[in-house]
């Protein structure tokens, strides 16, 4: 999501998405301050999500910082994780958010609160004088980058706000990552560098991934149009949840930045391509700050539609839901997909705390029972026995567990890890609420207190309502 004036990507024909092709696109430079528009040329690679698989090499992935979204309906985002830009521009900073959109922002909860079914809700919303508001988000933490030697991870689960046609004009939905040097600087921009993980605009079927760097206007990144790779993510976009993800890749001998939409590579930029110096600007500096925001209006969604959005027929009310966002780390020897954990089902002895264990295979319960590979649903009291799960002599850092929930609106519940009894104090848990269905399966992780050595491993379920609200498919723990 370019900071400054920014000549945006009009897009090819969705009636014809072609896979790895070139397309000659108009892009359109919105001189924001005198509404004058210059047409450029300039191609852009296009890909449908699942024509491209990854890298593949065996490969650790280590969660570093996350947030599900977990809480009650109308609960608000931590402010230990998250910051709340406010109004239509950075103190100081470029007016309309550089970018021409009109929304201002803020932190009322009908613009921005957890749904209560496990989701952030960013909504967009008009009052009856026509002004709009919205929000943004940006991570307290700015230090998100590769360690030596080795890969950084970013992915979120998404929804797009569910509006098409004239009444989807000027929605502005993204994801994406600033330079951390930006912060209070704010006139630093693209050179920092800024990586646009999901961008959508006027509810079409195809998202964008990014990268701005080097110099505006022109530079070795094109600025202000960025270099670009766009996705129609298997078909559309716009038809419930997408996972995306990106990496940046430093283990080898030289970067690489790859953007996925459902574990598809889409677009990739590799460190060659562009000079040394253009690269160790965006890369040398202490890191990046996530973002998630939902704008209306502006340069880009103007450029598509080729007039100003909103308009009178822009339908308020809309939301992003944002099921997740989480960073990785992987320590090097590699690029790509991290490899699935081994599976120990019926242990015949020791389980391996750090392999994958199947839900089903526990060896103890209450209130449990297995259909086929996984356990449920399961409600209050109810608990599981895994036993002799060895830990060695290296504690957990997290783990992660494969859930689902078909709970009704406004249940939830805990799932709480225990050493040798049902009884003791957990050492780790995590919220669910409805995922969407009880075959809507997703890995949640819980941050766990240290444990060493051979127990017996307790899953248990807590909840203030009476009704199931998860089920279980696997689990296991995370050096």
């Amino acid at each position: 999501m370019a900071r400054q004036q920014t000549s945006e990507r009009q897009h090819a024909s969705p009636l014809r998405p072609s896979r790895r092709s070139r397309r000659g696109l108009a892009r359109i430079v919105a001189a924001l301050t005198a509404g004058a528009a210059v047409i450029a040329a300039a191609g852009l690679a296009v890909a449908s999500a699942g024509a491209q698989e990854g890298p593949e090499a065996a490969q650790t992935w280590n969660l570093v910082w996350a947030d599900e979204f977990n809480g009650s309906a109308g609960q608000q985002p931590s402010t230990s994780n998250w910051i709340y830009d406010l109004g239509h521009n950075y103190p100081g900073g470029p007016a309309n958010w550089g970018t021409g959109e009109i929304a201002a922002h803020t932190n009322n909860p009908a613009n921005v609160s957890f749904d209560g079914s496990g989701n952030l809700k960013i909504t967009a919303l008009r009052d009856g004088a026509g002004a709009w508001t919205s929000a943004r988000l940006e991570t307290v933490r700015t230090d998100f980058k590769p360690p030596s030697g080795g890969t950084l991870k970013v992915e979120g689960r998404l929804q797009l706000p569910q509006v098409t046609g004239e009444a989807a004009l000027g929605y502005w939905p993204a994801f994406w990552a600033l330079g951390s040097p930006f912060r209070g600087n704010y006139q630093n921009w693209p050179g920092v560098g800024e990586f646009d993980f999901m961008e959508n605009v006027n509810g079409l079927d195809w998202t964008f991934g990014t990268l701005h760097c080097g110099v505006a206007p022109g530079g070795p990144c094109n600025e202000f149009n960025g270099i670009a790779g766009q996705t129609y993510c298997g078909g559309s976009c716009h038809n419930g949840f997408h996972t995306y993800g990106f990496e940046w890749d430093e283990s080898g001998a030289a970067g690489q930045l790859r953007w996925y939409v459902d574990g598809s590579l889409y677009h990739t930029i590799d460190e060659g391509s562009l000079p040394a110096d253009t690269w160790a600007q965006m890369t040398d500096h202490a890191g990046y700050f996530l973002m998630l925001n939902l704008a209306i209006g502006g340069a880009f969604p103007d450029g598509v539609a080729g007039r100003t959005t909103p308009t009178a027929a822009t339908v308020p009310g809309h939301s992003m839901l944002v099921d997740y966002v989480r960073v990785y780390t992987a320590g090097g020897g590699g690029t790509g997909e991290p490899t699935d954990p081994p599976t120990t089902s019926n242990p015949g002895g020791a389980r391996d705390a750090f392999a994958q264990i199947d839900a089903a295979s526990f060896d103890a319960g209450s209130g449990a029972t297995a259909g086929g590979s996984s356990i449920g649903p399961l409600g209050n009291g109810d608990w599981v026995r895994y036993d002799d799960v060895n830990f060695g002599s290296t504690s957990p850092a997290d783990f992660i567990a494969r859930v689902a929930s078909g709970a009704g609106g406004g249940v939830s519940g805990l799932v709480e890890v225990r050493i040798d009894s049902a009884t003791a104090t957990p050492i780790g848990s995590f919220a669910i609420a409805n995922t969407g269905g009880w075959t809507s399966w997703r890995d949640v992780p819980g941050n766990v207190t240290a444990v060493t050595g051979t127990h017996d491993v307790f899953l248990t379920f807590t909840s203030g309502q009476p009704q199931d609200f998860v089920s279980v498919q696997e689990f296991h723990f995370r050096r």
